[in-house]
C-alpha cells in the first residue's frame, strides 16, 4: 500500500510516561476511506495512540505521520492546521456543559473559520440533522439523555468535516438501542463524509459488524490485526479469549496467590 493511499502512518511507535513503557515499537497504517478499529484491555495504550496521532503528547521514539505530515515535527500553528482536518468524539461525549446544543456543535465553527453567522447557523443544524437532533438545538446538556449527548458530540466532531474522526470508546455506558444508533452512524457519516475514522473500543461484537479492519493492542505492541472475518476466525490464544469473552485463557481469571491451603492456614496433610 502506497503512502497516499495511508491518511495516518505509524513507524516504529513507542511511547513512555517517565519510565514506564506505554507503546513500544507499534507499526500501522490507517487507509483513507475506512473505519478502524484499536482494540485491547485497559491500559494498553490505546487512547495514548490517539492522543500521539493528534499531537497531544509526542512519541518517545518512532513516528507518526497524517495526511503526509509528521506530527512530531510541527510547530503549534502548522499542528493547529492539521487538527482542523482531525475531528475527535471524546469518552462519555465531552459536551460544554453552559453552552446549548446548538453552541456546542456551532463552538469549532467559530473557533476555526471566519464564517458568518447566518452560514455557521446553516451548518449547525445540518449537522444535527445529520444525527437525528435538529430538534433538540436548544436544549442543554443536562436535558439531553446519554445517547442524545453522544450524538451532539458526533455532530460536533463532523462539525468542520473532517478528512479524519477519532473516537475513543463511543459506546461506554450507553443502552443497547442507542449502542446500535452510534455505530450506525459511524459508518454511515464516514462514508457519506468520504473520511477516515479511528475507533478505540471495548465493544467487539458491534464493532466487527461496522469496521473494516481491526488492530488488537496488548502490553504496548500489535497483537494481532486483519479484517472482521479474519479476527472471527483467529486461533491466537489471547484476541480468542477477547473475541469471544472467555473468563480465563492466556489473561487468567484467577489473579496470582500463594496456595489455598496456606492461604486459608491449612497445612497440606489436613
Amino acid at each position: 500500500m502506497t503512502a497516499a493511499a495511508n491518511i495516518v502512518e505509524v513507524t516504529g511507535l513507542s511511547f513512555a510516561y517517565d519510565r514506564r513503557l506505554i507503546l513500544d515499537g507499534i507499526d500501522l497504517a490507517i487507509p483513507r476511506g475506512k473505519v478502524v478499529a484499536i482494540m485491547g484491555l485497559s491500559g494498553s495504550g490505546k487512547t495514548t495512540l490517539l492522543r500521539l496521532i493528534g499531537g497531544q503528547i509526542r512519541p518517545s521514539a518512532g513516528s507518526v505521520r497524517v495526511d503526509g505530515e509528521d506530527v512530531s515535527r510541527l510547530d503549534a500553528d502548522a499542528l493547529y492546521r492539521l487538527r482542523r482536518r482531525m475531528g475527535m468524539l471524546f469518552q462519555f461525549g465531552a459536551l460544554f456543559t453552559d453552552l446549548s446544543v446548538f453552541e456546542n456543535v456551532a463552538f469549532p465553527l467559530r473557533e476555526h473559520t471566519d464564517l458568518p453567522e447566518s452560514m455557521i447557523r446553516d451548518l449547525v443544524l445540518l449537522k444535527l440533522d445529520a444525527v437525528g437532533l435538529r430538534g433538540a438545538r436548544d436544549l442543554m446538556p443536562s436535558q439531553v439523555s446519554g445517547g442524545m449527548a453522544r450524538r451532539v458530540a458526533l455532530a460536533r466532531a463532523i462539525a468542520l468535516d473532517p478528512a479524519l474522526i477519532m473516537y475513543d470508546e463511543p459506546f461506554t455506558g450507553l443502552d443497547p438501542i442507542s449502542l446500535a444508533v452510534i455505530s450506525n452512524l459511524i459508518r454511515r457519516l464516514n462514508d457519506a463524509l468520504g473520511a477516515t475514522s479511528i475507533v478505540v473500543t471495548h465493544d467487539v461484537q458491534e464493532s466487527l459488524h461496522m469496521v473494516d479492519y481491526i488492530y488488537f493492542v496488548s502490553k504496548g505492541r500489535i497483537e494481532a490485526q486483519g479484517t472482521p472475518d479474519e479476527i472471527r476466525r483467529t486461533t491466537l490464544p489471547f484476541v480468542h479469549q477477547f473475541v469471544h469473552g472467555e473468563m480465563d485463557g492466556p489473561l487468567p481469571f484467577h489473579y496470582p496467590a500463594a496456595g489455598y491451603a496456606r492461604d486459608m492456614g491449612l497445612s497440606d496433610r489436613d
